[in-house]
């Protein structure tokens, strides 16, 4: 008896957490894809499980051809995985009209109606989603003055640039107040400007407590934006979890010293060495952390002094290659 109800406790447990933690899930997911009869079958994703919380940002990040566009297809049912399953937080809908009313999706390559103004393309994306008009305008007006589109609003779609239609896109992907929000590579071909704004506006529907998926293959824009990345390679996942876990269970593995010596230590004891200054007899040296003491043993027996040591993190970039390799 009491097994019996031990079990059904961890159930119960079990189900709270899930709906009250995950946004959306992947459980053991695999897609492959077969042309012609004689080749063998491509597989695009192979056996991936990850999920992504409520509030959080995260970023997916994979070389081109990692999985990443295929993953978020499936999210959205546009194609079907060839096994495992996808599961929502009820909070999305309790089926998948309600569900995807609750989603804002932009894609990598969207598609716009050229003879329409902004205005009517996006009022239009309104009456789809049965967005009230008045309802539409003010978001509209808030999102459009927000990413400094306004002036645009009533010119043809045709003659927008391309940072006007990934903003354009954006506002489209919002314009419903959607719960999760995926983005397939919001940044790509975007200057400087146009790229801080649409990080800074991440963050801002952070704050508003909306979940934001957004795949990238540039690292530098997930450290930025996010808490948590996904790293897919080769359809295989690789990684899913904290930046700053991953970030500093590979920090302090190396240091850089810098010494005044006449003399140079083994170069069994460091990975490289610069002349800061000649003159002086002043060298530094980038040392593995279980090294360290060793080298700093052997400046002081030929005679050197220690000036400086200090820890090297490393960027999140060179962790994931280390883990790609």
């Amino acid at each position: 008896m009491f097994v019996t109800v031990h079990l059904f406790l961890i159930l119960v447990y079990n189900f709270v957490n899930w709906n009250g933690r995950n946004m959306f899930r992947f459980n053991n997911i695999s897609k492959e894809y077969k042309g012609h009869f004689w080749e063998k079958k491509f597989v695009a994703l192979d056996n991936v499980s990850l999920n992504v919380d409520e509030g959080e940002v995260v970023g997916f990040l994979g070389a081109n051809g990692a999985g990443k566009t295929t993953s978020i297809k499936i999210i959205m049912n546009f194609i079907s995985p060839t096994s495992g399953e996808v599961e929502f937080d009820k909070k999305l809908g309790k089926n998948s009209v309600e569900r995807f009313s609750n989603i804002g999706f932009f894609p990598e390559r969207p598609y716009f109606y050229p003879h329409l103004t902004g205005r009517e393309f996006i009022g239009y994306l309104g009456q789809i989603n049965k967005v009230e008009r008045s309802i539409v305008e003010k978001r509209l007006k808030f999102w459009s003055e927000k990413l400094r589109l306004t002036f645009a609003l009533d010119r043809k779609i045709r003659s927008y640039s391309k940072g006007m239609l990934q903003r354009l896109g954006f506002i489209s992907a919002n314009i419903h107040d959607p719960k999760l929000i995926i983005l397939d590579e919001p940044l790509s071909g975007l200057d400087p400007i146009g790229r801080k704004e649409f990080k800074d506006t991440l963050k801002y529907l952070s704050e508003s407590g909306k979940t934001i998926f957004f795949s990238s293959h540039i690292v530098a824009d997930i450290e930025e934006v996010c808490k948590k990345v996904i790293v897919l390679e080769s359809g295989k996942l690789m990684y899913q979890g904290s930046i700053s876990e991953l970030i500093e269970k590979d920090s302090h593995t190396y240091v850089t010293i810098r010494v005044k010596t006449r003399l140079q230590p083994d170069k069994d004891l460091y990975l490289k060495s610069q002349i800061v200054d000649r003159s002086q007899d002043v060298y530094e040296y980038e040392v593995e952390k279980k090294l360290q003491d060793k080298f700093l043993n052997e400046i002081l027996k030929l005679g050197g002094n220690i000036l400086f040591l200090g820890v090297i993190n490393p960027t999140l970039e060179e962790i994931i290659y280390k883990i790609k390799n």
